[in-house]
């Protein structure tokens, strides 16, 4: 589902046609980078010139900056406690090459980051910041001393690298004692345990705060509406617990102590917009809220158009997804994420977060059921890096949307290509296009009053700017 319907974006068009023509406005040369087999983000040596159109072409997409959507929080991963182990057992100057190729402002761009909120599936071993052997509701026992050993020295160098860093907390296992099945594996959330939960929150946030690692969103659970089969640190939620914590304890405790930090809800798959809508339908759960974060691995991205239609005001954040480490394509399986990503962000979200940063070949350490890739993988022997297909097309995302950049409307039907547009904040425009078909494909490119002839090469991504 598109963000615009025809009607709209004809009106709009036919405006900013007037005004070009009016001003005699010619837009700047464009530069170009591409993907393709044998081309990893190449930049193009001559810029593209734009020229006046007489006949539009039927393989076209129309472009309209004056059209504008959500701003752009940013693109990011997750520092998992197995990403930050990894990264701590490098030298120094290998893990600052590292966090400089996927944070640094000449890098990848990534300025957003997920941090596990005690241990996930993706943890050398499962616990969280208060594993007392009986309930411990004025969290006596809570400590942060595991994360200090290797994630949170990360994390500040991440920080450095990225002074921006803005970062995500998400639990994937309140303490066992706050369960039903008194384990960190699977089982449901107490409501008797409401209130000791939302200060194990505050005081995550405020001890990260003390080490020097601002956290600047929560969410309340990852994948709220699973326990994974006992398989890993999980935890059921239902719809009404959420709303009540969030409405009766997290939100009001923030507020009493004054945290800057974002309430984020449902943290899992499309499939739960009927949940999204029925959350926010309460008054107290909406005061507290920001927005909905949301995976993709069930449904489609057109779940968030939905809701941002019912609750505007409400911000969409996809917050996790990530490539098999079994998939023999797992390194050029570019355009697979070129094309999510561009539905992704054609449906309002404001960031894109993908999983695990780095794990080594095997998928680990991985104390779960799944087999997950990392963004980047390392040889556990070796050391070597290689880089996989989502890596590739976060490329041309990251580099060139910024915080702040606006979506604006692109049109156009054409088989097996994708496109998004955006705006950043300096004014430069950004166009995307991705080819998933495995043939050349010629396409017309309209502004206003001008047009770019373009052939996209066979399995590819091409990034313009201009």
């Amino acid at each position: 589902m598109n963000l615009w319907n025809r009607r709209e974006f004809v009106g709009s068009l036919g405006a900013a046609l007037l005004t070009a023509r009016a001003r005699g406005a010619e837009p700047a040369p464009v530069r170009s980078w591409v993907t393709a087999p044998s081309r990893l983000h190449e930049q193009t040596e001559a810029p593209l010139v734009w020229s006046p159109w007489k006949e539009a072409s039927a393989e076209g997409i129309d472009l309209d900056p004056g059209q504008r959507y959500q701003d752009l929080l940013g693109f990011g991963g997750a520092f998992t406690d197995a990403s930050c182990w990894l990264l701590s057992r490098m030298t120094p100057a290998a893990r600052q090459a590292v966090l400089r190729d996927l944070y640094g402002a000449d890098g990848l761009g990534l300025s957003l980051g997920r941090v596990s909120v005690g241990s996930s599936d993706y943890s050398r071993n499962a616990y969280s910041y208060d594993d007392a052997s009986e309930p411990d509701p004025d969290l006596k026992h809570f400590s942060l001393e595991h994360d200090r050993a290797y994630i949170l020295p990360v994390l500040r160098e991440a920080v450095a690298t990225c002074p921006g860093l803005y970062l995500l907390g998400s639990p994937w296992s309140p303490p066992g004692w706050m369960k039903d099945n008194k384990s960190l594996l699977g089982g449901a959330m107490l409501d008797t345990y409401f209130g000791a939960y939302a200060q194990y929150f505050a005081r995550f946030v405020q001890g990260y705060a003390a080490e020097g690692v601002q956290i600047r969103a929560v969410t309340i659970q990852n994948e709220s509406d699973t326990h994974q089969d006992g398989s890993m640190p999980q935890a059921i939620w239902g719809q009404q617990f959420e709303m009540g914590f969030v409405s009766d304890h997290l939100g009001p405790t923030f507020e009493r102590l004054a945290l800057d930090v974002k309430i984020w809800i449902i943290d899992h798959n499309y499939n739960l917009w009927g949940r999204a809508l029925d959350e926010l339908s309460d008054a107290n759960v909406y005061k507290y809220v920001d927005g909905i974060a949301w995976h993709g691995y069930v449904g489609s991205p057109d779940a968030m158009t939905r809701v941002h239609e019912a609750f505007p005001e409400k911000h969409a954040y996809w917050t996790e997804g990530g490539p098999d480490v079994t998939n023999p394509r797992y390194a050029t399986e570019w355009t697979r994420w070129s094309a999510q990503f561009s539905d992704i962000l054609r449906n309002w979200a404001r960031c894109i977060l993908c999983w695990n940063l780095l794990l080594d070949e095997k998928g680990q350490p991985d104390i779960g059921p799944f087999q997950c890739g990392g963004l980047v993988t390392i040889n556990g022997a070796t050391k070597e890096l290689t880089y996989s297909g989502q890596y590739r097309a976060f490329a041309h995302f990251a580099k060139h949307m910024r915080r702040g950049a606006r979506i604006f409307a692109s049109t156009g039907q054409v088989a097996g290509v994708a496109h998004v547009a955006a705006e950043n904040l300096d004014g430069s425009r950004v166009l995307v296009l991705t080819n998933q078909q495995q043939v050349p494909r010629q396409i017309q490119c309209r502004l206003g009053r001008n047009a770019l002839d373009l052939v996209l090469p066979a399995d590819s991504i091409t990034t313009f700017v201009w």
